[in-house]
């Protein structure tokens, strides 16, 4: 089976669900295919296939498209045969998803925060608003620092955790690393890994 993976090498949600499918195996399987979207620039190809307009998109051949990368790594994770990269139960379970849901609110964040200070006309951006998005990733930072468990074994929350500060510093927004030792020091570790130089990020957004 052969899937197509509607994808985008400045996305870090795109490049959360390629990361995992390379950690779980399955790369393999699919095809990649680059798609520029933005709110501002509407892309007829994506849309056809998820009412948003956002990438990534999973094209399974005979079956429905899957959209966000939350559900596109869920579905990877039921196609091995491997340890679970969602843990199916117990705390376990509820640790991943919740890192996982910290990591797309930086993601969420930092999206936000690039708006108003690059993205959106100087004249339309709104200082209050780019320091409220300021203060929840310094926030998130402090809380990974304290909070992360380095010895727990890889699932989809540190997947969502890497590719996120890994975006986050591809973009020169706001540090994480200082004073925040452990922090940068288990992202520099999970660069390493195959799955992450394989997905390097690369261009620019097109509005």
């Amino acid at each position: 089976m052969t899937m197509t993976l509607l994808y985008q090498t400045h996305s870090p949600y795109a490049r959360k669900t390629l990361v995992f499918a390379h950690e779980v195996g399955i790369a393999g399987l699919i095809d990649v295919v680059h798609q520029e979207t933005s709110p501002t620039l509407k892309n007829p190809d994506v849309f056809a296939r998820n009412p948003l307009g956002k990438v990534p998109v999973l094209l399974r051949p005979d079956a429905d498209a899957i959209f966000d990368s939350d559900v596109i790594c869920a579905y990877f994770d039921t196609l091995h045969a491997e340890r679970r990269m969602i843990p199916p139960e117990g705390e376990a379970r509820w640790r991943a998803l919740r890192l996982q849901a910290t990591a797309q609110g930086l993601c969420d964040a930092a999206i936000a925060l690039r708006w108003e200070t690059v993205r959106r006309p100087r004249e339309l951006r709104y200082v209050p608003l780019q320091d409220g998005y300021t203060e929840k990733l310094l926030a998130t930072y402090d809380w990974l620092e304290r909070e992360l468990d380095v010895h727990e074994p890889i699932h989809v929350g540190h997947i969502a955790l890497a590719t996120a500060l890994s975006w986050i510093a591809f973009r020169d927004l706001p540090d994480f690393r200082a004073g925040r030792p452990r922090l940068a020091e288990w992202l520099d570790a999970f660069e390493t890994r195959e799955s992450m130089r394989k997905t390097p990020l690369s261009g620019d957004t097109h509005d």
